[in-house]
C-alpha cells in the first residue's frame, strides 16, 4: 500500500487519508479534499495568496471537510506545481490576477465533468491576500457563487497600488480592479476577515471596498448586511497579513461557520 503524496507529508492523517492531487482542465494543480468521497458535498475553490502554494494552511481543509464541506485548492499560476520565480517579486499581483481569472472558469468545468461527489449547485470561492483580489474580480463578473470569503484582500486595488506608486501600466490595474467592475456585481453574501495593522494589504481599502459593495446591494434592493467585515486590532502574524497568529484559530472557525451557514452542508459522522 503507498503512502500519501509526499505533499501530504505534514497534512493531518484525517485530511490526507480524504485528499487527492490532481490537474484540472488539463494543467492546473489542484487538491481536492472531500468529507467522504461518496455524498454530495457543496465544495469551496480556495486560491492562496502570492508565492506560498494549494499546500498551505491544511487545517482550513480539514476544517470544511469535518463541516460537510469539500476543498478544491488550486496553485496560483507560478506556483506550486507550476513554480515561476517572476510571479513572486513584489508588485506582481496584479498580472497574477490577470492571469488566474480566466482559470476559474476552466476549474469549475473541470469540476462539473469529475465526481459526483462534488455538489456545484453549492459552490463558493474565496481567497488569502492576491488569492481573495482574484476571487473579488472574479464576482464581477457572471458566475455560479453561492458566498464568498476572504482574507488580508482588497477590491480597490488601483487606490493601493497608487499610494505606492506602482510601476503597474494603469490599464493593468483598471482591468483586475473589483471596485471599476461593480456594474455586474450580483448580491452574495461575502465574509472578509483582515487585521487592522495588515502592513502589506491596508485594511481601509478593504472597509472601503465593503462599504461600496454594501450600497451596491442596497441599490439593488437586496440586504447590505449579506458583506460581513470582521477585524482583530493586532495579530502578531507576519506584517500583520499572512493569516492571523494568535487569532488564526478564531479567524479559520469564523470561516468555516459563514461557509455551513450558506452552503447548508450536513457535517459527516466519520470524521
Amino acid at each position: 500500500m503507498t503512502g500519501p503524496p509526499d505533499r501530504f507529508r505534514q497534512f493531518p492523517a484525517a485530511l490526507a487519508r480524504r485528499a487527492r492531487l490532481v490537474r484540472l482542465g488539463g494543467e492546473i494543480p489542484a487538491l481536492l479534499a472531500h468529507p467522504d468521497w461518496i455524498t454530495p458535498a457543496p465544495v469551496v475553490i480556495w486560491l492562496h495568496g502570492r508565492t506560498v502554494s494549494k499546500e498551505l494552511d491544511p487545517g482550513r481543509y480539514l476544517r470544511w471537510i469535518r463541516a460537510g464541506i469539500a476543498a478544491c485548492a488550486i496553485d496560483l499560476p507560478g506556483h506550486g506545481e507550476r513554480f515561476d520565480e517572476s510571479l513572486h517579486r513584489p508588485g506582481s499581483a496584479p498580472a497574477l490576477i490577470e492571469r488566474a481569472l480566466p482559470e476559474i472558469d476552466r476549474v469549475l468545468a473541470a469540476l462539473a465533468e469529475g465526481s459526483a461527489a462534488l455538489d456545484l449547485s453549492r459552490v463558493a470561492i474565496g481567497g488569502m491576500s492576491a488569492g481573495g483580489m482574484i476571487a473579488l474580480r472574479r464576482l464581477c463578473d457572471p458566475h455560479p457563487f453561492a458566498c464568498a470569503a476572504v482574507e488580508a484582500a482588497t477590491g480597490r486595488l488601483t487606490r493601493m497600488y497608487a499610494a505606492r506608486q506602482s510601476p503597474t501600466p494603469p490599464e493593468t490595474l483598471a482591468r483586475v480592479d473589483p471596485s471599476l467592475h461593480l456594474d455586474s456585481w450580483r448580491p452574495i453574501p461575502l465574509l472578509a476577515l483582515h487585521s487592522e495593522a495588515d502592513r502589506v494589504v491596508p485594511v481601509e481599502t478593504m472597509r472601503e471596498f465593503a462599504g461600496m459593495l454594501r450600497e451596491r446591494h442596497a441599490a439593488l434592493g437586496a440586504d447590505p448586511a449579506m458583506v460581513e467585515m470582521r477585524t482583530w486590532p493586532e495579530t502578531g502574524a507576519p506584517e500583520e497579513h499572512a493569516g492571523f497568529g494568535r487569532f488564526s484559530n478564531d479567524a479559520k472557525n469564523a470561516q468555516t461557520e459563514f461557509l455551513r451557514r450558506h452552503l447548508g452542508p450536513t457535517p459527516p459522522d466519520s470524521l
